[in-house]
Parts: C-alpha cells; sequence; structure tokens
C-alpha cells in the first residue's frame, strides 16, 4: 500500500517546506483557495465519508457544515493535537515528521469554513513537537502559506499554538475550548455545540491532527479516490498504535477495514516471547476489551469493531498476553481516570475513585464476591450521567472486563492474593 500518512519514512527530511512542496505540498490548498469554493470543499470532504479519527468517528464533512453561513461572528478553528489516550501516539509522530501536512489540512478547513484563526491546541508533554511544529510555521509564514494573503488569494489564515499543560480531559473538545480561554478545563453542557458556541463564544470546528492530515490528500486526489479505500461506509487510511505484548510494536499506517489477527500476527509479528493471545483492547484504555477469540473475528474499521463489541477510538491497539492479570490491568486503568477526572461531575468525580478502591482491594486479596456485582453497578451508573464521556471511559472497561474474564476476578477472591504473583517467580519460556 502507497503511504500517505506516513511517507515521511519514505522522503527523508518532510518537516522542511522545501522537501514538502517538492512532493505535492501544498497543492491540495492551492486546489481549495483557487479552483474551489468553500460549498464545494465541504461536499467533497462529505463525499469521501471522512470521519473523525481522535475517537468520535463522526463525519468531518458534516461536522464542517454545521458553522452558520455569514456568521457575524468569527469563526474559529481548533487543531485537537492534546492527543492523551493511553495506548494512542500517532498525532506526535505527524507532529514531529510531517508538520507542513498538518497546516496545509488546517488551512484547507480555514478555507471550508472562512475561518482567518486557527488554535493549535498541543498536549502539555509534546514540547519537541510544538518546537519543530513553530519551526514549519515560520518556513510557511515565509513562503506565504500562512499570513494576511495566503498564497496571494486575499483570504488570510492565521495558525498559533498553544500549550496545555499536560490533562488528559483537554482531548475532549469543550475541555480543550475552556482551557484555550484560559479557564479551568471543565467540559461544557452540550446544547449549544461548538459548531454554534465555541472558542470565545464563537462558532468553531474541533479537528484532530489525523483528521485534518487526511483532508490534503482529498482535494488532492478527490472523494472517489478516498472512498474506495476500506469499507464504504468507514474508509480510508488509518494510523494504528500497536503497544503491549507483541514483537513489533510501533505506529502502523493501514486501509481501513484491515483484520485485527493480521496486525497482530503479521504486521505486529506476533505475541512476544511465543506467549498466547489474551485479549486486545482496540481503541485505547477506555474501550471494552475484546478476548482472544473476539480480537481474531474483527477488522479494524468504526462500524465492524463497534458491531463487535467494543469501539476503535484512535486505534490504540494494546495486546496482552496469558500472564496479564486482568484485574491488575483494570486497576492500572481505574487508577488513570481517577486521577485525570477533572471532579465537575458527581458519578464520575466519585464513581471513578469507588471504583479503584474496590480493584485495588481485590488485587491485595482484601475483596468479596460482592466486589463483583459493585463494580458493575457502579459502572452502570457512572455511565452516560455525566458532562462529558470520562466516566464512561472507565465504564465501558469495567463493563468487559469484570464478565469476560470473571474467573480470574473470582480467584482473587478465593486465594485472597493475586494468583499471577505465584506465576513471577517461575522462569519466562523460551522462544521457539
Amino acid at each position: 500500500m502507497e503511504r500517505i500518512l506516513m511517507r515521511w519514512l519514505d522522503i527523508p527530511n518532510l518537516r522542511d517546506i522545501d522537501v514538502y512542496l517538492a512532493n505535492e505540498g501544498y497543492q491540495g490548498a492551492r486546489k481549495a483557495f483557487f479552483d474551489m469554493t468553500p460549498a464545494q470543499i465541504i461536499d467533497e470532504v462529505k463525499n469521501s465519508n471522512l470521519r473523525g479519527r481522535g475517537g468520535a468517528a463522526f463525519p468531518t464533512g458534516v461536522k464542517w457544515s454545521f458553522i452558520p453561513k455569514d456568521s457575524p461572528k468569527p469563526v474559529y478553528v481548533c487543531c485537537n493535537a492534546d492527543e492523551s489516550e493511553p495506548g494512542t501516539f500517532a498525532n506526535r509522530y505527524q507532529l514531529e515528521n510531517d508538520p507542513h501536512g498538518i497546516i496545509e489540512g488546517i488551512l484547507i478547513a480555514c478555507r471550508a469554513v472562512s475561518a482567518h484563526t486557527c488554535y493549535v491546541y498541543l498536549r502539555g508533554e509534546f514540547g519537541l513537537q510544538k518546537e519543530i511544529f513553530d519551526a514549519a510555521l515560520v518556513q510557511a509564514r515565509a513562503k506565504g502559506y500562512v499570513g494576511s494573503d495566503v498564497m496571494g488569494s486575499g483570504f488570510g489564515v492565521e495558525i498559533y499554538t498553544h500549550r496545555g499543560a499536560g490533562a488528559y480531559i483537554c482531548g475532549e473538545e469543550t475541555g480543550l475550548l475552556e482551557s484555550l480561554e484560559g479557564k479551568r478545563a471543565y467540559p461544557r453542557n452540550r446544547p449549544p455545540f461548538p459548531a454554534i458556541s465555541g472558542a470565545f463564544g464563537c462558532p468553531t470546528v474541533v479537528n484532530n491532527v489525523e483528521t485534518l492530515s487526511n483532508v490534503p490528500w482529498i482535494i488532492k486526489r478527490g472523494a472517489k479516490w478516498y472512498s474506495s479505500i476500506g469499507p464504504e461506509k468507514s474508509p480510508g487510511i488509518k494510523l494504528f498504535c500497536l503497544s503491549g505484548h507483541i514483537k513489533k510494536p510501533g505506529l502502523y499506517e493501514l486501509p481501513m477495514g484491515f483484520p485485527l489477527k493480521d496486525l497482530i500476527y503479521d504486521i505486529g509479528g506476533g505475541i512476544y516471547n511465543d506467549r498466547v493471545l489474551k485479549g486486545v483492547i482496540p481503541g485505547g484504555s477506555s474501550f471494552p476489551v475484546f478476548t482472544a477469540e473476539e480480537a481474531v473475528k474483527v477488522n479494524m474499521d468504526f462500524d465492524s469493531v463497534r458491531a463487535a463489541g467494543s469501539l476503535m477510538g484512535t486505534a490504540g491497539v494494546m495486546v496482552m498476553n496469558e500472564d496479564t492479570c486482568m484485574v491488575g490491568a483494570l486497576r492500572t486503568i481505574a487508577h488513570f481516570y481517577h486521577h485525570e477526572s477533572c471532579g465537575q461531575c458527581t458519578p464520575c468525580r466519585e464513581g471513578t475513585g469507588w471504583i479503584e478502591k474496590l480493584l485495588v482491594d481485590l488485587e491485595a486479596g482484601r475483596g468479596n464476591m460482592a466486589d463483583l456485582d459493585r463494580l458493575i453497578s457502579i459502572a452502570t451508573n457512572m455511565e452516560g450521567n455525566t458532562i462529558c464521556v470520562l466516566a464512561d471511559s472507565l465504564s465501558m472497561p469495567v463493563k468487559s472486563f469484570v464478565p469476560k474474564y470473571k474467573d480470574e476476578f473470582i480467584e482473587h477472591v478465593k486465594r485472597k492474593r493475586c494468583p499471577f504473583r505465584d506465576r513471577e517467580a517461575q522462569p519466562v519460556r523460551a522462544a521457539s
């Protein structure tokens, strides 16, 4: 398959604007600015059926179409580069290796919705990535691709970078907007949605890095080309973040609909140290886990993963082998979401802590059988009862881990200790 989003592997120093221009760079932006109307750009993205790569999978062109025409207020575009989902690491590589691809996508989005300002909100830990991206902005501004008169079109676009302070909740689009405005990142009630009242109370489009990186290719090569890749309802190319007990972890560009089994065993080389597959989280830590039997039957696109009982999210594929304590794995997930809860909503603020405490007790041998029902009860009462989906991000793993690996949870209660501690003293089986 031709590399698109990861073509930096084939083109050295693609982050330099001269190299980028020599390799089809800014051709999509030029076409959008000079050969298409804003409505035509939106229609092309709609027809491509590009769905948001940040986790929600909402159709990008449809989101753009919600921006009011002839708004009396300024319109903004926000590029979400917060990438805080555990198991996800695609955006950081794009920011480092193909910043102009992101800038070009931003320009097209701005032209489509008549926005003259874009804010790129970067995760707090992305110091190097911000430095590289800012350097690319300087180059783009010097060449006339960013500024008051983009490419001599008479249409101005200014792009500013803003670095957060390392809070997971800022990956949620309205939490991001609150932080951008200088406030605590409490997610907002919706409606109104950002398309009506976003940054500074103005109409705003929020798209993540990978979504915007797809846009120049759709404009250059057309919606028909893009929609021909992968499944009809969930087409295009996708960056898969493969981690965990895998021989070849890393970032891989593949067509949507790629079989999860092939991703693990062909692309990833199989389970590390030739252990047996036990479970896979397909979209980052906040989604239901697949057992080994379920995982080998799933194709990696939004609709197929949902139909199989989970969500593809950001495609942060986390692989766990037979020696993984699933109580311990869930406790680690619970600790993260308890720590990252913003505290605005009681079910999330309290529920994440209750779940973590129950799992800590189970792992330490202090749990009882009733705790298994309590975990499900708390998770059920959290889900759908908060302003944002952080509560769901723990509820969904709990409601899949506990029933799917119930025997393991029961064993923790009966033994009054984690049974996997006994295995830690055993020698590791040599790879064949």
